[in-house]
């Protein structure tokens, strides 16, 4: 058996998600039947597995996955063969023959996330699905300002939807920017950090938008650090204006080189 790693872009909004589920179009389910028709075996005989879930309308720029594969094929070949039956809103960028103990899901040591929110007056039909949109004006430098409350290790119960998975809500951001796309008239938010929880950078987008605003002091994030209340954090920005921009493995990884402890897989 070989071992491949693909990195993969797909355009979320037909799908329900990442995660394989009953009678609904997914990533996961439709690379693994793709998988197994390269390979002329029964879906889904080759599992797929995933550097983590995106949820319905979230988009990648490079989702990672592995599978183990019956026979070796060169990684041009796996590479050609696998976009040839692909649908339209999937495409794979890359593939390797990968290490037989690698796994997409638990070398995973970091994670870049980036938001973008469309500021027109009116809601622009052909960004609807692929930004969240805010009307209001908003200050730059408030946004800049609280996103250095976001940076370092925190609890952020605050800003984990109900159903997250997860033993803990303390994570660790490295990096949290937002800057102004001139041309296209949007805020871009950026989110690196060894993990990031259901819900959990659109919620903090809904927080940081409304602080951009005056609808929120510049340092609200602090207090909700503390109330552990996720119904002070309000809104969800939607999901069509979130992509998964780059996924970090051991040794490529600039902040923190080391595998997830268990506890946060």
């Amino acid at each position: 058996m070989q071992r491949y790693k693909i990195t993969l872009m797909y355009d979320g909004t037909a799908f329900a998600g990442f995660q394989r589920q009953p009678d609904k179009r997914t990533v996961e389910g439709v690379l693994t039947k793709v998988v197994n028709k390269m390979a002329k075996q029964p879906d889904p005989a080759i599992v797929v597995y995933g550097s983590g879930r995106t949820d319905a309308g979230v988009h990648a720029l490079a989702q990672v996955v592995h599978f183990d594969f019956p026979f070796e094929i060169p990684a041009e070949n796996m590479h050609k063969g696998l976009n040839s039956m692909l649908p339209l809103d999937m495409e794979i960028s890359r593939v390797e023959l990968a290490a037989p103990d690698f796994h997409a899901r638990y070398d995973v040591s970091g994670k870049r996330y980036l938001y973008r929110m469309d500021l027109g007056k009116f809601r622009n039909p052909f960004k609807r699905n692929y930004t969240g949109h805010w009307k209001f004006p908003v200050d730059l430098a408030k946004i800049n300002t609280a996103l250095q409350d976001l940076v370092g290790e925190h609890d952020y119960t605050s800003f984990v939807a109900s159903g997250a998975q997860t033993r803990t809500f303390v994570r660790t951001i490295y990096e949290a920017t937002c800057r102004i796309d001139e041309h296209n008239n949007e805020l871009i938010f950026e989110f690196y950090g060894n993990g990031f929880m259901y819900n959990q950078i659109r919620i903090m987008v809904g927080v940081l938008v409304e602080i951009g605003s005056g609808t929120r002091p510049v340092h609200d994030i602090l207090r909700l650090y503390q109330v552990k209340d996720r119904k002070q954090a309000r809104r969800t920005a939607p999901a069509a204006g979130l992509y998964l921009k780059h996924v970090y493995y051991l040794g490529e990884d600039p902040a923190h080189p080391t595998k997830l402890p268990p506890h946060q897989r």
